[in-house]
Parts: C-alpha cells; sequence; structure tokens
C-alpha cells in the first residue's frame, strides 16, 4: 500500500513532538494528522478510514494503551506504534496485545519510526485477508496440543524460560514450537500473531 494511500494519525501531549514527528513523516511522503490528546483523535473514528496511529504512551487524559483498547472495542483495525521515554517489557507486551505492531523507545532514529509505519501499511493490506476469524481457526486447528499450550504462553505475554519452566521443557524445545506456531499461522511478525489468536478467541482464560 503507498503512502498516499493512508494517513497517519500522531497522538501525542507534547505540541513540540507533534510538529517534530509531523515534519519527519510528511518529508518522508506520508500524509499526516496531529492530534493533542487520544480523545481528540477518537471523535474522529467513525471515519478514520485507512490510516496509521502513532502515539506516545504516557498522555495525561488516556494514555496509549487505553487508546488503542479503545479502538479494539469499536472493531477499528488500526496499525498502531507506541513510542514511550518508559520502555518496559510489561508495558510493550500490553501495548501488542492491544494491538501496536510495533513498540519504540525514545530516542529513536528516524529510519526506526518510518520502517515501523511501511510495515504498518503492508500490514493493513494484509490484515483483511491473514486476519479473517474462520481462516484464522483453521490455522489453530492444524496446531499440536504441545503449539497450543506454546501459544496460550506467547499470546500471555510470558518469556520462553517462564513457558519451557511452566510446560517442563526446554526453552530450546519451545523457541523451536514457537517457530512452528509462526510459520502454521502464517503469522509475519509476533503483533500480529497475537492480534490473530485474541481475534479468534484463543488465549489464557
Amino acid at each position: 500500500m503507498a503512502s498516499d494511500d493512508c494517513t497517519v494519525h500522531i497522538v501525542d501531549d507534547e505540541e513540540s513532538v507533534r510538529k517534530s514527528l509531523a515534519f519527519l513523516l510528511t518529508s518522508a511522503g506520508f500524509t499526516v494528522r496531529v492530534h493533542q490528546s487520544a480523545t481528540a483523535f477518537l471523535e474522529l473514528a467513525p471515519t478514520l478510514g485507512r490510516c496509521c496511529l502513532v502515539t506516545d504512551l504516557r498522555m495525561p487524559d488516556m494514555d496509549g494503551v487505553e487508546l488503542l483498547r479503545h479502538l479494539r472495542q469499536r472493531s477499528l483495525e488500526v496499525p498502531s506504534i507506541v513510542i514511550t521515554g518508559h520502555a518496559d517489557v510489561p508495558m510493550a507486551v500490553q501495548a501488542m496485545k492491544a494491538g501496536a505492531i510495533d513498540f519504540i523507545e525514545k530516542p529513536f532514529e528516524d529510519a526506526v519510526l518510518i520502517d515501523a509505519i511501511r510495515r504498518g501499511l503492508e500490514d493493513l493490506a494484509a490484515t483483511a485477508e491473514a486476519e479473517d476469524v474462520a481462516t484464522i481457526r483453521a490455522r489453530l486447528a492444524l496446531l499440536s496440543d504441545r503449539e497450543r499450550e506454546v501459544l496460550i504462553g506467547v499470546v500471555a505475554g510470558l518469556p520462553n524460560k517462564t513457558i519451557a519452566f511452566d510446560l517442563d521443557i526446554s526453552p530450546r524445545t519451545v523457541e523451536v514450537h514457537r517457530a512452528n506456531v509462526m510459520a502454521k499461522m502464517m503469522a509475519r511478525n509476533l503483533p500480529q500473531l497475537v492480534r490473530m489468536a485474541l481475534a479468534a478467541g484463543f488465549g489464557p482464560k
């Protein structure tokens, strides 16, 4: 999908950041709109069309993860990139489970964000085909019992070592099962795999 087919929405409560990102992405050939809050962005939700979202994590009215959850509740598939100056693994997992395709820690190279957005646009084109619920469930049916157990751990955000301990297998064996799951599910990356599993209602109870 070409960049001019899609609008990149920037959500950040700091005006200087909004202006800086807008300049960067406009210079890279993207159509850009800026929003000073998650609430302001959500007001446009019914009319978003094809778009990609770049949102800060920590904002006063509603944080980035909450924003992504609101989009999911409204069944809006928006490739979303969360940026933050305070990254840690639990927050990254929460962001991905809420629908983020990437989680980028500040400061970052311009190319890192631009590449993430381009991947998001590619995912946007692939999602409609790859994430049809019936298709996902058919792929889930191809998984072995052990692969399904590993996938439950992955969706729960557990590291390989924890999954290995819980299942009484080696971390290397978990890696092999994860690779098999990715292949059978035809997932391009971990965030897409998590989204697919959640869309089919698959995950820890």
